[in-house]
């Protein structure tokens, strides 16, 4: 079983998002999207299939509860094939697996802790194409 296929996103927390947006869009050129959701960088799928991918850039309000219980200023999202098989393992492995899970038309999230508390998103995408 493929586990971790690529990364969907990159999270990270700021006093001040609006301000840190426009820093990266005046320098780097990285426009957010007009709802604050951050910046999506479009790809295609290395391995030849017609599919097309993302990879999510995104700068949260320090307060932000998204990455509770990490206290880490940061969240790594990883892409992933076939996200209940991963949980089950990474649970027999003795993983820190989160229970809960959201599912939306783009695809399925599950949450676990690495060793040192960093809160990591799994990312099962859907009808990307």
């Amino acid at each position: 079983m493929k586990r971790v296929t690529g990364i969907g996103g990159i999270f990270f927390k700021s006093e001040d998002p609006d301000k840190l947006y426009q820093w990266y869009q005046k320098h780097l050129g990285i426009e957010s999207a007009a709802d604050g959701s951050g910046a999506s960088f479009p790809w295609r799928d290395a391995e030849g299939r017609q599919r097309n991918g993302r990879t999510v850039w995104a700068i949260s309000p320090s307060q932000t509860k998204y990455f509770d219980p990490s206290r880490s200023s940061f969240m790594i999202n990883f892409r992933v094939e076939n996200l209940d098989a991963l949980l089950e393992a990474l649970r027999k492995e003795g993983v820190e697996v989160d229970p809960r899970r959201e599912d939306y038309d783009y695809g399925r999230f599950a949450w676990i802790m690495d060793p040192e508390g960093n809160r990591i998103e799994l990312w099962e995408p859907l009808n990307e194409g």
